[in-house]
């Protein structure tokens, strides 16, 4: 490893000189002590007690300069608190330059380093620059301020200098001067110009939770509906999000932004409505002035600089090659939410960013994470020192790109710089130890190899807090260009990789345990799939698709957020939430269900009724099937077109063809083919001829066979009349006069005795009704925003 050589490359002579006089120092200590009998020697001996020098409590709250210059005076702040139960005498706070450091592995051990150590933790500055503070009661705390000129602590080449503030004071049980606290830290010290100045990038991510859920309100705006208004506190003056803006604006770096954040602020600056913590109803969210003023701020923050867009809601790349892989069509979902990042950063950033960079969780990567960032078109993969370790026992920190084959780049993040930030920064101790850490550790990469410039790439938590951005600006406005020079993350992708540098990808096997932990379980995945499935099919019949498919293809994006690893529980929630809104949804498009029915005669109409409570067209085919064909047969299927909020009647010819019962199905489909809806059943009682039917046949056959016996009875006796008398002309016209009346009488009976077969139907309902669901059709399918 690069910190291996440390010792070899940078330790320089003076601190060789500083270290043989103080081991000559230590050696003479004790037989001078002896000797002289004075008071002092006592205290000499109560210093190389641990124990006696963690007495007292001192915290550096402040430093400055950061890195001083030789002209400069350093200034050095903080508090002193005695933690014993007694009193501590004559106490005295003053300044203590160590040697400078071999390497960055010795930066690491003086920093975790307690307690003083003489030889280790060197000389007190001349007194005069000391803060006397006198007697300090036990349990309380004195506030401390050192001032001394740059020159006065005699520093000497380029280095880093271990850097100490200690209390000096007697106890009542050891009265005499002993060392009773020590805090260290660091000062960077550049005398000269550097050979070579470190090309450092340093990444700056605007990334937030999902605050957005699937559902909008029911009106023509589409009003959506966040999860709460928690980001309105991070967007407002001194929020988190706003203070990585107004820092970001005038620091060297590279912005990486979730888009799915730029979507949502937007979002908000309309009107939006966000749940009660309740669960039930909504109010009206408050955060249109804070959004309009944060985007307006990002818009000018950067221009200029380099904006890398991840894809759309930050989905847990991880999670994805290990658990959703498992899963059929999960991987899908990554090109999209890639395809949407770059249109959605340009559209509202009017900046055009770089999509081929992906970003694994804390930069932690294995074969399978960088087969699945890559297969989206990310051919830059952000990995950190940590996971992608060196094997070739190289003396330097090397240049962060490293070909990794198949045309892909890691672009390796410092892992000690990356995480310099993350602990309580909130604390002015922490911070300021935190900061000169950072620039000890920056400058000694540059000192490792000064005739070699490097690339240095820096990837700090995904979501700093705004005491952690505060101290990352602080540390980059400390570095003030004498040591580095910015660099963006696309020219660091393109710079030239150190031949010896590592640069195989680990196994899956070695991916970390406590990352592993908290990935997404593959039934998140299973449900994500369930969703799009029921999308799928929802969408072919649709015919404002935007309003649906937009709104949950995000919601089924940020089902996969890398933010839902904090927040396991609510994960959960939220993707059962998409899922019931969605299946809520599709059953607003339905068969109205329908009662048994009698059909009589062998040709009749069956209406089935289609009912939409959305809030737009929808289009379908219906299908109405015989169980029996042979009993009764059922026209061919029909396309339904039913207007939101209305219900459609559509009527199937039947031919009956026996009588008996029959049951009959209905079946929505959509446009593509596919069953929509479950199917619904229902019994057909088919009576082919029925008594009031044979009735009428049977009186209409009477009738004629009446009126044929009486035409023949009276043509009888007119045949006979005339046969007697001769034949009268008038009585045989009259006579054939009669029989045409008589004749005429049945004609009112002549009828096609099949058009008794086909009854009058009961009234059918209108082909195109309202909505026949009592209560309101819901938010219907406005979902998009």
């Amino acid at each position: 490893m690069a910190d291996a050589a440390d010792l070899r490359g940078t330790t320089s002579a003076r601190a060789r000189r500083w270290l043989r006089r103080t081991a000559a120092l230590l050696a003479a200590a004790p037989m001078l002590a002896g000797l002289a009998q004075i008071p002092a020697a006592p205290a000499a001996h109560a210093e190389s007690k641990a124990t006696g020098s963690r007495s007292v409590d001192v915290s550096i709250t402040s430093l400055t300069p950061t890195a001083p210059k030789k002209s400069d005076t350093l200034t050095v702040s903080g508090t002193v608190t005695n933690d014993t139960k007694g009193t501590v005498s004559d106490a005295r706070v003053g300044l203590r330059v160590g040697p400078t450091m071999s390497g960055r592995s010795a930066i690491d051990t003086t920093a975790h380093r307690t307690g003083y150590t003489e030889g280790l933790d060197g000389t007190e500055i001349d007194g005069k620059y000391a803060k006397k503070i006198g007697k300090l009661a036990a349990g309380t705390s004195r506030d401390f301020s050192l001032s001394i000129p740059v020159d006065q602590l005699h520093l000497g080449e380029n280095g880093v200098y271990q850097l100490g503030v200690s209390l000096t004071g007697g106890t009542s049980h050891q009265p005499w001067p002993q060392v009773l606290g020590i805090e260290r830290t660091f000062l960077p010290w550049q005398s000269g110009p550097s050979q070579k100045k470190s090309q450092l990038t340093y990444l700056w991510p605007l990334i937030s939770a999902t605050h957005v859920t699937a559902r909008t309100d029911n009106d023509e705006d589409r009003t959506p509906i966040f999860r709460d208004d928690r980001l309105v506190k991070e967007l407002a003056p001194g929020g988190r999000l706003q203070q990585m803006v107004a820092l970001g604006k005038n620091l060297p770096i590279t912005w990486v932004v979730d888009p799915d954040l730029l979507a949502t602020v937007d979002a908000m600056t309309k009107k939006y409505e966000v749940q009660n913590p309740s669960g039930n109803g909504t109010r009206a969210g408050r955060g249109q002035t804070v959004a309009k003023q944060w985007l307006d701020a990002l818009q000018k923050a950067v221009e200029g600089k380099q904006v890398v867009a991840l894809p759309f809601a930050d989905p847990d790349l991880a999670s994805l090659a290990h658990r959703g892989k498992n899963v059929t069509g999960a991987l899908s979902h990554l090109q999209g939410a890639t395809e949407l990042a770059s249109t959605t950063v340009e559209t509202i950033l009017g900046a055009r960013p770089r999509t081929d960079f992906a970003w694994p969780v804390e930069g932690a990567v294995d074969s399978s994470i960088v087969d699945v960032a890559t297969s989206a078109g990310a051919h830059n993969v952000i990995a950190r020192s940590d996971s992608l370790r060196e094997t070739g026992g190289l003396s330097y920190t090397p240049t962060a790109a490293r070909q990794i084959g198949g045309g892909n780049t890691a672009v390796v993040a410092d892992a000690r710089l990356s995480t310099a930030f993350t602990g309580d920064m909130s604390k002015a101790e922490n911070s300021t130890l935190a900061i000169q850490r950072f620039l000890a550790q920056s400058q000694m990469i540059n000192l490792q190899a000064p005739d070699r410039q490097r690339s240095i790439v820096v990837a700090p938590q995904r979501t700093p807090t705004t005491s952690q951005a505060q101290a990352m600006a602080a540390a980059m406005e400390g570095l003030s260009g004498q040591w580095t020079q910015p660099l963006s993350l696309g020219q660091a992708a393109k710079a030239k990789p150190d031949p010896s540098a590592t640069q195989r990808v680990p196994s899956t096997r070695s991916y970390p345990r406590s990352l592993r932990a908290r990935e997404l379980p593959t039934e998140a995945f299973d449900r994500i799939q369930e969703t799009q499935k029921t999308l799928d099919n929802f969408e072919p019949i649709l015919t404002a698709k935007y309003r649906v498919v937009t709104p949950f293809g995000n919601a089924i994006r940020r089902e996969m957020s890398t933010s839902w690893r904090s927040e396991a529980q609510n994960a959960t929630g939220f993707r059962h939430d998409v899922q019931t809104y969605l299946s809520g949804l599709t059953k607003k498009v339905r068969l109205v269900p329908k009662t048994d029915m009698t059909l009589s005669g062998r040709s009749a109409t069956v209406p089935v009724t289609v009912q939409n409570n959305l809030v737009q067209s929808v289009e379908l085919r219906l299908v109405l099937r015989s169980q029996q064909g042979n009993r009764l047969a059922v026209s061919d299927p029909q396309l339904v077109n039913v207007e939101g909020g209305h219900s459609q009647s559509v009527k199937f010819g039947t031919t009956a063809n026996a009588n008996g019962p029959v049951w009959v199905s209905a079946q929505l489909y959509t446009p593509d083919g596919q069953p929509y809806g479950d199917e619904m059943l229902f019994e057909v009682n088919v009576t082919e001829i029925t008594s009031t039917v044979i009735l009428v046949i049977a009186g209409g056959v009477l009738l004629l066979v009446l009126a044929g016996v009486r035409i023949y009875v009276q043509r009888k006796r007119a045949a006979a009349r005339n046969g007697e008398d001769g034949g009268d002309g008038e009585d045989a016209e009259e006579a054939h006069g009669q029989d045409e009346d008589d004749s005429e009488a049945p004609e009112t009976d002549r009828c096609d005795p099949a058009h008794a077969l086909v009854p009058e139907q009961p009234s059918d309902p209108a082909s195109d009704t309202g909505s026949q669901s009592a209560g309101p059709s819901g938010s219907g399918e406005k979902v998009d925003h």
